[in-house]
């Protein structure tokens, strides 16, 4: 079977994440796996790390000349960008993953979401949450979307060597990977922090949000226990460092960080939001608190900082729903009735 998958590319998030550790093990199982990318600035790093043949485009019209060469059997495209234009520029068969209950599809958007999902043979939604998102607000057809979830099997790679971080010792550490932007809810992280005596708050990302959030620490007293550095080198081992994962995120489409706070073996502390439920065991590998309630946060943060029993369950809870292997043999399964 001959694949080609889709994507606009920009840099490497959640859903390039995906592609990078999906295509590959999809390749291993003999699928014959091919990657066209919608450029924009930034798209090079996802370049560097992708491990199947790969066409670059610049303009959407050059997509038609790049599937025509990729000569799939099936083409599998990935958010807004990719959905439209590859419904515009092949006849093949399609098929869409969807990635997020963004608010933006719930719009006038949906109408036109509607028509391409009629384009489509099937579409994998990336979690429970994401699927009852797409037929409930947007109102695709049910029969058609099937839940695959994310799969990793361990922490990223690291590309280079972390800053000097002024961590005192023995402070407890939560981490937060997470762009800073509005849906992430970093901002009930930093509002829980007075009630978590001596605790520093770390955060890995970028986004408008850093001088909302930046003015925020210094309103609230705790400036000097927030860390933001932005992009690091070695996130694994700031995983391994920390004490507790916290996801504040006002929704969610998967959310790898709580995954990857799993297989780091610590607790995670996220709101019970989106996908959160279905990767979180409330009370087995962390603890799940109401959306924009920083007061529960910090009282679940306090309850999982004593307790270490939560990162170990979790582990075996990430290796056994959420695996590589799980994620291929599911897509497989899925290209071949899309196919019949």
């Amino acid at each position: 079977m001959r694949v080609t998958h889709v994507h606009r590319i920009g840099g490497i998030g959640g859903s390039e994440r995906h592609l990078l550790t999906l295509l590959p093990a999809l390749a291993a199982k003999g699928v014959d796996v091919r990657f066209v990318g919608l450029d924009m600035p930034g798209a090079d790093p996802f370049y560097d790390e992708i491990e199947v043949p790969f066409e670059r485009v610049s303009r959407p019209w050059q997509l038609r000349g790049a599937l025509k060469r990729a000569g799939a059997d099936l083409v599998h495209t990935h958010l807004v960008h990719a959905d439209v234009y590859g419904a515009m520029s092949t006849r093949t068969p399609i098929v869409s993953t969807k990635h997020n209950p963004d608010p933006f599809r719930a719009g006038p958007w949906r109408f036109a979401e509607r028509v391409l999902a009629r384009r489509a043979r099937r579409v994998i939604a990336i979690s429970a949450a994401v699927r009852s998102f797409s037929v409930e607000q947007v109102g695709l057809p049910a029969e058609k979307i099937e839940v695959i979830h994310y799969g990793l099997d361990a922490l990223p790679e690291p590309w280079g060597e972390n800053p000097d971080l002024p961590i005192p010792d023995g402070a407890p550490l939560l981490l937060c990977v997470a762009r800073l932007a509005p849906q992430k809810g970093v901002d009930i992280a930093i509002r829980a922090l007075p009630s978590i005596p001596d605790a520093m708050l770390l955060v890995l990302g970028e986004g408008p949000e850093r001088p909302r959030l930046e003015s925020l620490a210094r309103e609230l007293g705790v400036a000097d226990r927030v860390l933001m550095p932005g992009r690091v080198g070695d996130v694994a081992a700031l995983y391994r460092r920390c004490n507790v994962v916290v996801h504040p995120a006002r929704w969610e489409g998967f959310g790898l960080a709580m995954l990857e706070g799993m297989l780091a073996g610590r607790p995670v502390v996220a709101a019970n939001a989106g996908s959160a439920p279905e990767l979180v065991a409330d009370g087995m590998t962390g603890l799940l608190f109401p959306p924009d309630d920083a007061e529960a946060l910090a009282r679940d943060v306090k309850t999982a900082l004593g307790d270490w029993m939560y990162g170990t369950f979790g582990i075996g809870r990430a290796r056994s729903l959420f695996s590589v292997a799980r994620m291929t043999h599911r897509t497989l399964a899925f290209y071949e009735s899309a196919c019949s």
